[in-house]
């Protein structure tokens, strides 16, 4: 019985994006598979405007997120792991003490927090956009112009087919060009052709594979679209014409402080033209000629995400067997050692504390794909395979999940020395060394590769020491796999684990 089988399927969930401007939290109920919104909280953060010259985050900007968080964990309450989700974007991937952030964040909310790509962030908000728009044929266009970054999406129904996250956002645009709250015809045309500069490599692809029609997802482009509506440019829709207008109002206006005539929020005057410049170069750069606001973002996407996980759709899954045929990894192997070590797995588990859903779901994982380094090369395949893993965009994990992941391929052969670890979290140290000895001893018993079903062997552990005991007389026609085993035990034992064979 695994952890997963265990588990009751919870009917509340929740998502929480920190992003770079503002902190988002929803709670939803889960009704026959589909989401029902329940609750949405938001506060602007400014976690990006705290990153100091060295691009650390300040303590007055980390105690702005941690209290945030500490509001959004009251609503939290007992909720289980698998129900939430929480994710950090583009400030954190950037910031040099995003551990230490981290840390603290997780002790507030109670609940890991994960750092994610940008490719993953535009996965996510794309997931969330389409479940909140009319499932039309066609292609979609999707741009989400956050506090760091920006995400540009084409896909089809539910499924993204190009995905790229641009380094630029409203707080970054702000700080570099409305820093003193003006806006001159000069700022503006900055702001607007560094834009097209970063927007050069991806735009001749996106023109290529063509759209039916484009939807922005942002508080930006939300205000921008209530802007337009309000002074009866549009009818809240974001045409060419109407933004070219909208520009010009902008640069007449002068200054952030006559924001408010326009009906825009205050706490959003700071970035409003920042915002408004990376989608008039989007527009520009992109030919886009109609866009309209939809209501449905990051967050939405996660609670999407959750659902499919609870559901078994989930999308790692995917991923996973994706790379499997990409580089043509032996699946049989893959399958054959998965299941030595997930046997392995339940006798150890509650002993050495890795028996989570997410602990048993990087086991299996790592199994599968503890070959894909043989596409590069025989020699040292278990790092090629790291490395593939570590900096491969895959869709569905978090920026540590591959950390860890490329860890236990990295250290399923050969020496198993403290560089296995050295991109590891401190203290996930004796968790992964742990998960590690059970690939390590998975690949071992399948050395020979006949893919036979595992021996009926016996693994008991203490804290570091294991004792393996096989049947009668089973070691005594594998001679080979004793010799493995007398090798093994002089690599755990660098790792202070002990192996008896019995």
């Amino acid at each position: 019985m695994t952890a997963r089988d265990t588990a009751t399927q919870p009917d509340v969930l929740a998502a929480i994006d920190m992003g770079s401007n503002s902190f988002h939290m929803v709670v939803a109920r889960l009704v026959h598979g589909e989401i029902r919104t329940l609750e949405k909280m938001g506060e602007k953060v400014q976690l990006g405007a705290g990153l100091d010259a060295n691009n650390n985050l300040t303590e007055e900007a980390q105690q702005r997120g941690l209290d945030c968080l500490s509001r959004f964990a009251q609503r939290l309450g007992e909720m289980p792991q698998s129900a939430v989700q929480v994710v950090g974007t583009n400030a954190l991937r950037v910031a040099r003490n995003t551990g230490e952030f981290i840390h603290r964040a997780e002790q507030v909310l109670g609940h890991p927090v994960e750092i994610i790509a940008g490719r993953e962030e535009a996965r996510l908000i794309y997931l969330g956009v389409s479940h909140t728009q009319s499932d039309d044929q066609g292609r979609r266009l999707v741009i989400d112009i956050g506090g760091g970054s920006t995400e540009f999406i084409i896909g089809e129904r539910f499924e993204a087919q190009e995905l790229e996250s641009l380094h630029m956002g409203c707080v970054s645009f702000r700080k570099r060009y409305f820093a003193d709250g003006r806006i001159t015809r000069r700022q503006m045309e900055r702001a607007i052709t560094h834009a097209n500069q970063e927007l050069l490599h991806i735009r001749n692809r996106y023109r290529r594979l063509g759209w039916s029609n484009a939807v922005g997802s942002s508080g930006s482009i939300k205000a921008i679209s209530n802007v337009l509506a309000a002074l009866k440019i549009t009818d809240g829709s974001l045409t060419y014409s109407g933004m070219k207008e909208l520009r010009q109002r902008l640069v007449d206006m002068g200054h952030i402080d006559r924001l408010s005539e326009l009906g825009v929020r205050t706490e959003r005057h700071s970035i409003f033209p920042a915002g408004f410049a990376i989608l008039m170069g989007a527009f520009e750069s992109l030919e886009i000629d109609e866009m309209h606001y939809a209501d449905g973002a990051l967050r939405e996407g996660l609670l999407y995400d959750i659902v499919g996980r609870i559901q078994h759709e989930d999308v790692r899954d995917r991923t996973i067997h994706a790379l499997q045929e990409r580089y043509h990894v032996d699946q049989n192997q893959g399958r054959a050692v998965e299941e030595t070590a997930i046997a392995a797995w339940r006798q150890v588990a509650d002993a050495w504390g890795i028996a989570s859903a997410n602990d048993e779901d990087i086991l299996r994982w790592a199994c599968r794909l503890h070959e894909i380094g043989l596409t590069i090369s025989h020699s040292q395949y278990h790092k090629h395979g790291a490395y593939l893993l570590r900096y491969s965009d895959l869709p569905g994990f978090s920026q540590q999940f591959q950390r860890d992941l490329a860890t236990l391929v990295r250290g399923h052969r050969r020496k198993f020395s403290s560089a296995v670890f050295e991109d590891s979290d401190p203290e996930d140290y004796q968790r992964l060394r742990n998960l590690c000895v059970l690939v390590r001893l998975a690949v071992l018993l399948q050395h020979s590769r006949n893919q036979e079903p595992p021996p009926e062997f016996r693994l008991v552990a203490e804290s570091d020491t294991l004792t393996l005991t096989f049947p009668e007389h089973w070691l005594d026609s594998r001679p080979l796999t004793l010799a493995d085993l007398h090798n093994e035990q002089d690599y755990l034992i660098k790792q202070g684990i002990t192996l008896t064979i019995e």
